[in-house]
């Protein structure tokens, strides 16, 4: 009895600086956020501090902006099936036997050691209209294959390059300051071209190696009898690779999508500030922009509590229908 008694403070006492930081830092902020998003706390005490109950967060649900970036959360989203899907293919390519594979996989991986602002502020520069990389192929393009009269000669109103960051415009046609669908904003914008740079960050990172480990955990006899059997490549992926893989998908889906709601910061901030016209801009964003440049604390931490309601939701359904499929 006195051994475990021993052993116990032992432990104690190897745990409380772990517990006392996360007491400190982790605990201690979230409860203190809870509490001031029932407040009208701002920082340039214009107003007596009050305790408001849920005021802010019946504001929260009129307030237009919220839902327009909401939209822009979501939209930016929609390169999380095509990011998954190129690392999946991407670590296929690489868990090939092949001479020198190694250096292959460095460098695809490479880039992850980047900062995420340097690599934003290079994609930054490729996008720039006037001097960028990508719109010097593209109007190199144009003029070397006379897209542009071609496009004239059937009646259309031409062709030109786009401006990228500079644009409201994008794909679906999403209107700038209402939540809805318009022709006169179909084309490509700063929304696509940040779905374009997330696309291209996300294959080569931590999701290839995800991918890889699982296909190296693969039993290779399984493979095996599949050849056997007469399998193409095709057939082996769907009825044997793809359950395999089935437990890794499920933690990178759930894990993407934690990521795309709470993302959108680093780029809005380095690359757009949130333009042009709110477009880029995310709900982590506007908590930023109400928090430490309007100052209404108590308003961005009752964001941060809707943020985290809608994350704790989304991944519980991804839980619930994920988990199903799973053979552990």
């Amino acid at each position: 009895m006195r051994t475990r008694r021993h052993e116990f403070r032992a432990a104690l006492g190897f745990l409380l600086p772990n517990f006392i930081g996360f007491a400190i830092f982790t605990a201690g902020p979230v409860l203190f956020s809870l509490a001031i998003s029932i407040s009208n706390w701002h920082l340039h005490r214009t107003i007596p501090f009050q305790w408001i109950a849920f005021r802010n967060f019946v504001e929260l649900f009129n307030d237009r902006d919220f839902w327009l970036y909401s939209v822009n959360t979501v939209y930016l989203m929609l390169g999380i099936p095509v990011a998954i899907a190129g690392s999946l293919f991407l670590a296929i390519l690489l868990s090939q036997r092949l001479r020198a594979i190694v250096v292959y996989r460095t460098l695809f991986y490479l880039p992850t050691f980047t900062s995420g602002v340097a690599l934003m502020l290079l994609w930054k520069a490729l996008y720039n209209p006037e001097f960028g990389a990508f719109n010097a192929a593209i109007n190199w393009t144009i003029d070397s294959f006379h897209i542009d009269n071609l496009v004239r000669a059937f009646g259309g109103a031409g062709v030109s390059a786009p401006t990228w960051l500079l644009s409201t415009k994008n794909v679906f046609g999403l209107q700038v300051e209402q939540v809805g669908l318009t022709a006169a904003q179909w084309g490509i914008g700063a929304r696509d071209a940040l779905i374009i740079m997330g696309i291209w960050i996300a294959i080569g990172g931590n999701n290839m190696l995800l991918y890889l480990a699982g296909l190296s955990n693969i039993p290779q006899e399984l493979l095996e009898a599949a050849q056997l059997d007469g399998a193409g490549k095709w057939a082996i992926f769907r009825n044997v690779t793809w359950p395999q893989l089935a437990p890794t998908t499920f933690f990178i889906v759930v894990m993407s999508f934690i990521g795309g709601l709470q993302g959108g910061f680093e780029q809005a901030r380095v690359m757009t500030v949130g333009g042009p016209a709110g477009t880029t801009t995310t709900i982590s964003y506007y908590i930023y922009t109400k928090a430490f440049e309007e100052f209404q604390i108590g308003y961005a931490a009752a964001i941060s509590w809707i943020l985290f309601s809608a994350i704790f939701v989304v991944t519980m359904v991804n839980w619930r229908l994920g988990s199903k499929e799973l053979n552990y």
